[in-house]
């Protein structure tokens, strides 16, 4: 019985990327090699990468606009302490809204003076700090579009006369957005586009090459642009798989029927968490994430009961980061609304049962 996968990453996706990625790792296009076998710097996987790379660019309106997809490794982690290598001069401003914006901050301190231009530490993260001020003479703004570990999401981006820079790991491609407002996304590719290994970033390609120091190659925005990704061996596994989500994407009609679809998913759980008694959630209503909805019950005690439950119904992934506690269910674009219904139903079954 397929499962309902609530998963936060490595995440669900579509079924026919499953089908087409293992047809591939068998023979690759009946060339009679495996995808896994192919050099990267063949025909075949110039290929893959630049319809990805040229996918990207339409889904996000960025086409001839200056920006360059990247297809790099070492996760979001990484882009931490790149972005800041590649950008921070003198000083930067970052919103802290959780873990991982923690983790950027602290890297990024390592090149210049960072300044948090708000924080919502003192709540553990359960809200997006608004009326904050952008401070002057920074290189660049950073921020968190959705936080996966505390279930918020910023809504609206603040206006910034400088390098706007996000970490968009968890609904990259989830919704509508002006992308051309950013200068700088970076995305694991595991929540929403694909498999462990590959990492997006969407650089606007006129904010590189300010900064004063030596930049290793590895680190190097501009010379992994001028060798299109292919500088080292990239995740080749990685970026065919995220191809194959691209190409679903776009046939499912885009980013905005993603959009919709998340909504009705999103609004359709926190519908039952708010209505439910023996449910409550823990973000603030107005930051609440359409991709991971982090809530928990109204009575510890039946913990292992809801648990047993929901393990009896097929349903998966559920539990909370140990920093929140509580339960997480996230919903990434190839999460069917039919999963969203079951667990509903099971919350419903759980509270007649009390």
């Amino acid at each position: 019985m397929k499962k309902d996968n609530f998963g936060a990453g490595p995440c669900i996706l579509p079924p026919s990327v499953f089908e087409q990625a293992s047809q591939a790792v068998l023979d690759f296009n009946e060339s009679g090699l495996s995808l896994l076998e192919i050099s990267h710097r063949s025909p075949a996987f110039t290929e893959v990468i630049e319809e990805a790379q040229e996918t990207i660019l339409e889904l996000t309106g960025l086409k001839n606009k200056g920006y360059y997809p990247l297809f790099l490794q070492g996760g979001a982690s990484t882009q931490f302490l790149m972005v800041a290598y590649n950008l921070l001069q003198n000083k930067a401003a970052y919103l802290n809204t959780g873990r991982w914006a923690s983790n950027a901050i602290k890297e990024a301190k390592l090149f210049g003076e960072v300044i948090e231009a708000a924080s919502s530490a003192d709540k553990n993260f359960n809200y997006i700090p608004k009326n904050y001020e952008i401070p002057e003479g920074i290189d660049y703004f950073h921020c968190t579009s959705n936080n996966t570990i505390y279930g918020t999401q910023i809504k609206e981006f603040p206006q910034v006369n400088v390098p706007l820079v996000c970490d968009m790991s968890s609904d990259i491609f989830s919704r509508e957005l002006d992308f051309s407002k950013f200068d700088l996304i970076y995305a694991g590719a595991q929540k929403n586009m694909g498999t462990s290994g590959a990492t997006l970033v969407l650089v606007k390609e006129e904010i590189l090459g300010k900064v004063q120091r030596q930049i290793p190659s590895m680190m190097d925005y501009q010379l992994q642009i001028s060798k299109k990704s292919l500088f080292n061996t990239p995740a080749v596994f990685s970026i065919y798989v995220s191809l194959l989500t691209l190409r679903w994407l776009v046939k499912k009609g885009g980013i905005k029927a993603m959009e919709e679809k998340n909504k009705k998913k999103a609004d359709l759980l926190y519908s039952e968490i708010d209505r439910n008694p023996a449910f409550e959630g823990i973000v603030e209503k107005e930051d609440r994430s359409f991709m991971n909805v982090v809530f928990k019950l109204k009575d510890d005690g039946r913990q292992n009961e809801f648990d047993n439950t929901c393990k009896e119904a097929g349903i998966v992934g559920l539990k909370g980061h140990r920093s929140v506690g509580g339960y997480r269910a996230s919903l990434y674009n190839a999460l069917p609304i039919s999963s969203v219904e079951n667990l509903v139903e099971i919350m419903t079954w759980f509270e007649r049962k009390a």
